[in-house]
């Protein structure tokens, strides 16, 4: 009888980190800067008040940088690096944008606290039924409710996340590919089995002409 086993909040959320986001990167034999490149466009997009399109600004960027610039970078993991901010993170990335904003513009009296932003917020996104006509409504509202201090927030958290994104990542694929590279070295290497035997040396080992 097969056990399922049971895997809790936390050990879900980390497994679905480790198969959406580190896994793709591991798989990957791009070069590391290539592969950092579409995690850096992946979290920059991720960080921009345009929830439900974040996957659609990647690949229209690729599109772009490569046909226009001849600047490529991998399009699945920027893809998956939109990820990050989903349905479960979305309410407190936009109001971390929101304080960072605030506080830019030099607002430290009136900010809302986090009850009253994610109420106002929750409220925005169920204005209309169709998925088009909500996302709409929704940037709509965010402008409206929230205004310039969630776009400012929004840009300089997208710019931070995409030069630290790219540091990281290119460092973690660099060495995942040299200790890869590494172990399949050592594996190639002919192991001496119990019956090796040397060849003969020396006098006693050479052949009578």
């Amino acid at each position: 009888m097969t056990v399922t086993r049971q895997f809790s909040m936390t050990e879900k959320f980390w497994r679905i980190v480790r198969y959406r986001l580190h896994v793709p990167m591991m798989r990957n034999r791009a070069t590391p800067d290539h592969i950092a490149r579409g995690v850096m466009i992946g979290m920059i997009w991720a960080m921009t008040p345009f929830f439900g399109f974040h996957m659609a600004l990647v690949f229209m960027t690729w599109i772009v940088a490569t046909r226009l610039f001849g600047w490529d970078f991998c399009l699945v993991n920027g893809l998956a690096w939109t990820w990050t901010t989903n349905l479960l993170t979305i309410v407190p990335a936009y109001y971390l944008f929101y304080l960072t904003g605030q506080i830019l513009m030099g607002n430290f009296s009136d900010p809302l606290g986090y009850e009253a932003f994610k109420s106002l917020f929750v409220v925005s996104e169920h204005q209309d039924a169709g998925m088009f006509a909500a996302l709409a409504a929704q940037l709509e509202a965010l402008w409206q409710l929230f205004g310039i201090p969630l776009f400012l927030g929004s840009a300089v958290w997208a710019a931070l996340s995409g030069w630290v994104s790219y540091k990281l990542s290119y460092g973690f694929v660099e060495r995942y590919q040299e200790h890869r590279a590494t172990k399949m070295a050592k594996a190639k290497k002919p192991k001496r089995g119990a019956n090796f035997k040397p060849l003969p040396s020396g006098p006693q080992g050479e052949q009578k002409a």
